[in-house]
This record gives structure tokens, sequence and C-alpha cells, in this order.
């Protein structure tokens, strides 16, 4: 083998030496730039007006940016920006495999109340799924918390990465708005929870459904509880509340137009007169030559509630229970034009209880904490783990934590607010009391 020569071995070294430098010009360019406008501003006031100026001039110009707030937000800004990227370059660097060689490139960094949301531009031959598996030595090359990548729903070489440096869902939880709300109107979103941004998330059921999914502990009485409570302080609403436990709708009874237990034949009775009131809002319609209910129209909205729909739809009885899911996909298949909103609960997330043809009806997903992420996916929609959307991984610590999607939209992580027990009856009380003399009781 050939031995370098010493010339080329300087060569070699000098090459190396310019490389590093460049690369760090380049890093600490933003760093390096600000430095350069006061040490210009100082050698031109030299020029022209003497050493005294010189210094003078440029601390006062840095004095100035310091003490003005917009200048010195800006400033920290971009420099915090800056130093994001910084860290991110010096992460994926020292990851193994392709995206060592193929980094991402840094679109845009935007602060968050808990760490920072960065887009990321993907290269040829990485993927998402690349991003994923490397979570943990990214978060440890950080030294955050955690972090999560999620490709963009319309473009998959365009990653969105949460950096959580602080657990967003770490306090208590917020307590429900709903504790001092007088009156709702059914047809307004219903605030249910806040994102890792700290911003409350609405949810607007005219014209959708719902299918809420989670383990026992996980939160989903109380996510169904603030749902309810929206429609229930709408004396115009009609609540048809099926209870397979009996105990967990209890609260709303009063309030409701019907009440079912954990009775599949009574069950299955109220479904089929709900379908003679769909049926008849659709006749209406077409006499009046309009495709949907609205407010204006004068027809109350029919919210029909599930709770723990595995025993009426994977009941004893199996001719019982596929009727049940017969007449459940037809409403939840035809009535959100009639103003039939469905809201249906499960923990027990599966296939078999919630199968796709069913799920795929409902607008809207929320996953609390699962099992698997087939779990997950049984609720959101088949893809979305391995897109990096999975109730799986929420901590067990964080009851109301869950994955909530809109058909069209991409799954925002959020906590549910928080409602006690007393909270909950408080507010059915003010329901009924709203509803007494609007609405008769016709409970089963």
């Amino acid at each position: 083998m050939t031995k370098p020569s010493t010339a080329e071995h300087h060569q070699s070294l000098t090459d190396a030496f310019f490389d590093l430098a460049l690369d760090l010009l380049w890093v600490w360019r933003l760093e390096l730039a600000l430095l350069v406008i006061p040490t210009s501003i100082s050698v031109y006031a030299y020029v022209l007006l003497g050493r005294t100026a010189a210094v003078l001039i440029p601390v006062a110009v840095v004095l100035l940016a310091i003490v003005t707030p917009p200048v010195r937000r800006y400033l920290v800004r971009i420099l915090h920006r800056a130093s994001v990227r910084r860290h991110l370059d010096v992460a994926f660097a020292s990851l193994p495999g392709v995206l060592s060689d193929r980094s991402p490139v840094v679109d845009r960094v935007t602060r968050t109340p808990f760490g920072d949301q960065v887009w990321l531009g993907l290269r040829h031959g990485t993927s998402v799924e690349d991003l994923i598996k490397a979570e943990p030595v990214i978060a440890a090359s950080l030294g955050v918390r955690e972090v999560r990548a999620v490709a963009d729903s319309s473009r998959k070489n365009r990653v969105e990465l949460s950096i959580v440096r602080r657990d967003p869902f770490g306090v208590d939880a917020l307590p429900s708005p709903m504790v001092d709300v007088p009156r709702t109107n059914g047809w307004s979103p219903i605030p249910v929870g806040t994102d890792e941004h700290g911003r409350v998330v609405l949810l607007s059921l005219p014209e959708n459904n719902l299918l809420v999914g989670g383990l026992p502990n996980a939160g989903k009485s109380v996510a169904l509880s603030g749902v309810v409570a929206g429609f229930a302080l709408d004396p115009t609403v009609d609540l048809w509340l099926f209870d397979g436990k009996l105990v967990e709708l209890a609260a709303w009874k009063s309030c409701a137009r019907c009440f079912v237990g954990p009775d599949i034949e009574s069950a299955i009775s109220v479904l089929e007169e709900l379908r003679v009131e769909m049926d008849a809002r659709y006749a209406e319609l077409l006499a009046h030559q309009l495709r949907k209910v609205s407010p204006d129209l004068g027809l109350p909205l029919q919210v029909v509630v599930i709770d723990e729909l595995a025993l009426f739809v994977a009941g004893v009885d199996k001719k019982l229970a596929a009727r049940f899911s017969e007449l459940l996909r037809d409403l939840v298949a035809r009535g959100r034009a009639a103003g039939v909103i469905v809201i249906a609960a499960t923990q027990k997330p599966s296939i078999d209880i919630v199968p796709s043809a069913l799920r795929d009806l409902f607008g809207f997903r929320w996953a609390l904490r699962c099992a698997t992420r087939d779990a997950s996916d049984t609720v959101l929609g088949s893809g979305w783990a391995s897109g990096g959307y999975s109730a799986s991984d929420i901590d067990a610590a964080n009851r109301g934590v869950g994955l909530l999607l809109h058909e069209g939209g991409i799954p925002v992580r959020l906590r549910s607010f928080h409602l006690t027990d007393g909270d909950v009856a408080t507010i059915a009380d003010r329901a009924s009391r709203l509803r007494h003399g609007n609405t008769g009781e016709n409970q089963q």
C-alpha cells in the first residue's frame, strides 16, 4: 500500500480544518451576524468621530435593543430558533443509518408553552417512520422530556416534530367551564379540553357523530360527561341515554327524554322509535325541499348517548345484539342530516365491538389511553399509529389525555376538562330545572 506523502497529509488536514471552520461559521451565522453589527458601527464611529464614540455608540445601540421590549423579544426569539436548529443538526448527525447522511431540513421553529414545534423537510430516501424510531435518541441528544414526529397528512415529506421540554399535562386538569355556564346552545361547539399548547379544544357535533374509546380509568366517563353537559344545558335538545352499567349516565336521567339501562330488548325498542322519528324528519325535509335540519327549522336535536357499547352490540343473545347493531348503524349513517347525533363510548375498543364499517361513519373519534396500537387504530382508524398517533403511548398517570380526530384532519392530543361527581350533579340539576315544563319526561 502506498503511504501518502507529507504534502498530501498536510493538504488533507488543511481541507479538514477549512471544512470545520466553514461548518462552524454556518452553524453560528446568526450569532456572528449579530456580533458584526455593533462591531461595524464601532469601526464606522471610530473613523468619523473618534475613539470615545466608537465605544459609546455601539454600547448605546446594544442597550437600546435590550431595554426595548419588542426588539428584545424578537432577538430572544430568533436566537432561540437558531439554538434549536443547531442542536437538531447535532442530534441528526449523531443518528445511526440513513438519517445521519440525509438529515432533515429544518423549515420552521415555533416556541410553545411546553417546548417547541418544528417543521422538517425530509430528504429523499428517508421517511417519518425513520424519525419515529429515532425519537428516544433525538430526545436524549436534545436533553428533553420527549420528541414526537408526525407526518403531514397531505405531504409525506413534511414532518411536524414536537419537542416536549415540560409535560403539558403534568399539572392538574382544568375544571370544565360547563360548571358555571347557565345555558348552552346545542348547535354551538362544546369546549371539551385543552391541547398541548394550552388552547381550548371545541367539539362541534351537529351533522356529526362521536366515538369514544379507551381503557378503564383512562378518563372516558369524565370526557363523556363533558360532552353530555354541553347538550343537557340546552333545554330544546332531546337526550336519549343508553347506559350499559346503569350508573354512568344516571346523573342525567332527570333531563333525558329516555333512559335505558342494560336491557337489550328495551334498547332495541327505543332505537326503533328513534328510527321512526328520523324517517318522519326526512319526510318533513322533503316536504320543505330541504336537505338537512338547521337551527331555524325548529326541530330539536336528537342526541343519542350510548355508554358501554359492548354490552349492546356483543351481548349473550347474538340475534338481539345483531338487531341493535343494525339499528345503530342506520342511525349513525342516516341520522346526521336529520339532526340525530350519536355519541358512543366503549372501554373495549376492538374490531368485534367497533367494526371499521361502523367506525368510519363517526366523524369525530376520541381515543383515550388504549392497551395496544391496534386498539388505538380501532378508534382512530387504520394507519394512525404508524404515523405517530397512538393512544397506547399515553402515560397511565395522565387520566383524560387522548387523541381527538375529526374526519379530514389529523388527531389532536388533548386533556379533557375535569368534572367531579358533584360538578355533574350540579350541572344535571341546572339542566333539569331548565327543562322543567318544556320537555315531557318519558323515561324507561
